[in-house]
């Protein structure tokens, strides 16, 4: 167990994202020298690093907390347990003398037989999602059903887009429907679920953000904007949180992508002489995934039954000189269901995760 969890210092920080995605503590240790506990690393800390510059070919030396809480061997399971609530960690690592782990200290073996669950910080903020499209790239399946209704599983797609939520206790859950809306309603009247389900209406297509217009008056604090054909696994709390640290107007959800060219490539200088060949060449980008935090009062900057992006909004936003922010998340943590490759690449990995989890 202890190789799973743990990553050397000079280990590149995108190959420490990837087993993050599959590191059940969500906490690499960092070692040199064997097993030296030199830190620890989180997607946090991978996030600060990028936000503040960084890039993410970086090693884990660069982004990691060289400052972990740690314990020696015959700790106190008692004071483990305070700390890790006090906290908020899931897991611990025992080190001797000598620097080295010796054993990893996880939250169900801490808690084992107590009725203690692992920590889940709720929010208290409402969620749009804009569920109003056609999915023409998915027909002919739309043609039948609306794209929100599409199957992932035993349950639909926008059934997983709630239940992402409601795991941070979200509650109130806002449709912007169009296409099929009878059918999207008629749904949710047989379903009966247990959290709170309004309408917003289009009469026409108003584009990703057009609709948010009705919500003008509604809104009274900071909520989430989704699209309802990406299932996004992200702390809602902590990307709330950093939404309100650094006071953003919108703050927009971006996963990190990596793209591998598999060939030479040429660099030309003064009109077509050679001045290098790059290798296979690798370049990462920070992809829109559709999930925003927004205030209640940028509402106002979007025009009454007018065609209106959230791009759009975007812009407009910051030509004011206010503040849209970037939340970075890893690939793995964006399932898009929008197109029919990207259709069937979720249900493999959704059908994946189910095989992984324990039962």
């Amino acid at each position: 167990m202890i190789n799973d969890l743990v990553i050397s210092r000079g280990a590149r920080l995108r190959d420490a994202l990837r087993q993050l995605e599959t590191a059940a503590s969500k906490t690499l240790f960092v070692v040199e020298d064997g097993l030296k506990l030199f830190g620890t690393l989180t997607d946090g800390d991978v996030r600060r690093w990028i936000l503040s510059g960084g890039d993410i070919e970086g090693i884990v030396d660069h982004a990691c907390n060289r400052q972990p809480y740690f314990v020696a061997p015959g700790f106190i399971v008692e004071d483990v347990r305070r700390e890790m609530l006090q906290r908020n960690i899931t897991c611990v690592p025992v080190v001797a003398e000598d620097g080295q782990i010796v054993d990893i200290l996880l939250w169900e073996r801490i808690f084992s037989g107590e009725p203690v669950a692992t920590p889940a910080r709720q929010i208290d903020v409402p969620v749009v999602i804009m569920a109003g499209g056609k999915g023409t790239r998915l027909a002919p399946f739309t043609t039948v059903l609306p794209k929100p209704l599409i199957p992932l599983g035993d349950k639909t797609v926008i059934e997983l887009i709630i239940d992402s939520f409601r795991h941070f206790g979200v509650n109130d859950f806002y449709l912007s429907v169009n296409y099929k809306s009878r059918i999207i309603k008629s749904y949710f009247e047989e379903l009966d679920p247990p959290y709170n389900v309004s309408y917003i209406y289009e009469d026409k297509p108003l584009g990703t953000a057009g609709s948010l217009h009705a919500l003008a008056d509604k809104m009274k604090s900071d909520f989430i904007v989704t699209n309802c054909d990406v299932i996004i696994r992200v702390d809602c709390y902590d990307l709330l949180a950093h939404h309100r640290k650094e006071n953003n107007d919108i703050t927009l959800v971006a996963s990190l992508k990596n793209y591998s060219i598999p060939y030479g490539v040429c660099e030309i200088e003064n009109g077509g002489h050679l001045k290098a060949i790059k290798e296979k060449p690798e370049y990462n980008f920070l992809v829109n995934t559709g999930l925003y935090v927004l205030k209640p009062d940028v509402l106002s900057e979007i025009p009454k039954d007018e065609f209106f992006h959230v791009t759009d909004l975007i812009e407009k936003i910051r030509a004011q000189g206010r503040r849209v922010g970037v939340f970075p998340i890893s690939d793995k943590a964006w399932i898009d269901t929008g197109e029919w490759a990207q259709y069937r690449s979720a249900v493999a990995q959704l059908t994946a995760d189910r095989r992984q989890t324990p039962r």
